[in-house]
C-alpha cells in the first residue's frame, strides 16, 4: 500500500513541476482517464485495506476503466453530445463510495486498538 502512495506523491509532483500542457481537444479524455485512474488506485487501496487484494484484477481493472472511459468520451465527441458526463458521475460516485470505505476501516482499526490498550 505505502508503494502506492509514494507513486501517486511522485506523480503529483512531478505533475506540478512540469510545464506540460495538453490541447483542448483531448482535455475531455484526459479528466476522464485520470478519474478513471484515480478510481481505481482508490479501489485498489481499499481492498489492501480489507485484504482481498488481487494484481490481476488491480492492473486489469485500471487498463479497462480507462479505455471504457476514452471510448465513452470518443462516442460522445463524435455523437455531439457530452457523454463524459456520464462517466465523470459513475467514477465520481464509485470514488466517493470507496474513500468512504476506507475511512471506516481505518476509524474501526483505531477503534479496535484503541479498546484492545484499555
Amino acid at each position: 500500500m505505502w508503494l502506492t502512495l509514494l507513486f501517486l506523491i511522485i506523480g503529483v509532483v512531478l505533475g506540478l513541476l512540469t510545464d506540460i500542457r495538453i490541447p483542448e481537444l483531448y482535455a475531455s479524455y484526459l479528466a476522464v482517464a485520470v478519474l478513471a485512474a484515480f478510481d481505481t488506485l482508490i479501489g485498489g487501496i481499499r481492498s489492501h485495506l480489507e485484504e482481498k487484494f488481487d494484481e490481476q484484477i488491480f492492473v486489469t481493472g485500471f487498463f479497462t476503466n480507462i479505455s471504457l472511459a476514452a471510448l465513452l468520451v470518443f462516442v460522445g465527441v463524435q455523437l455531439g453530445i457530452d457523454l463524459y458526463l456520464a462517466a465523470v458521475f459513475a467514477f465520481g460516485i464509485r470514488l466517493f463510495q470507496n474513500i468512504a470505505m476506507i475511512r471506516r476501516i481505518l476509524l474501526e482499526r483505531f477503534r479496535y486498538k484503541r479498546m484492545k490498550k484499555n
